[in-house]
């Protein structure tokens, strides 16, 4: 399967995520601090992942492919059955349990943008789109 790394990040980031969040919602407050640390660092490593995959599909599409932000981010028809349903089950994963833990960790809300900008890095670097159609042959209305 192409693109595995970028999948077994999805989801051991997920997984870290997880560890931190949940004990700190189900009232651990010893994790208050580190699930705070957790949430905005992940979400910071997401950053510059994002900017990656977009300059990637940028140079892709100048290159003559079609890329559409639907295809690169989840992933529509750019990627095989199982791998979109990975990475964006790991998406999933971690909008459930930033919504389960919202209210002890308003920073979690933002962690959901990592494994959607991994799966904007698989779209980018492994997608498979079609070729742009050429554009039509305008005169401007002379003749």
């Amino acid at each position: 399967m192409e693109g595995r790394k970028i999948i077994l990040a999805s989801w051991v980031t997920i997984a870290i995520f997880a560890a931190f969040v949940i004990p700190d919602a189900a009232g651990l407050h010893a994790f208050d601090g580190v699930a705070v640390g957790i949430s905005l660092t992940l979400f910071l490593v997401s950053l510059p992942i994002w900017l990656y995959a977009w300059i990637v599909a940028i140079a892709r599409t100048t290159r003559g492919d079609d890329v559409s932000v639907i295809a690169l981010f989840f992933l529509v028809g750019s990627a095989p059955k199982d791998v979109r349903r990975q990475l964006l089950g790991a998406l999933a994963v971690s909008i459930l349990i930033a919504a389960g833990t919202a209210y002890a960790n308003p920073f979690s809300v933002l962690v959901p943008m990592l494994p959607l900008g991994f799966a904007g890095l698989w779209g980018a670097r492994h997608g498979v789109y079609p070729s742009r159609p050429a554009p039509a042959n305008t005169t401007g209305g002379r003749r």
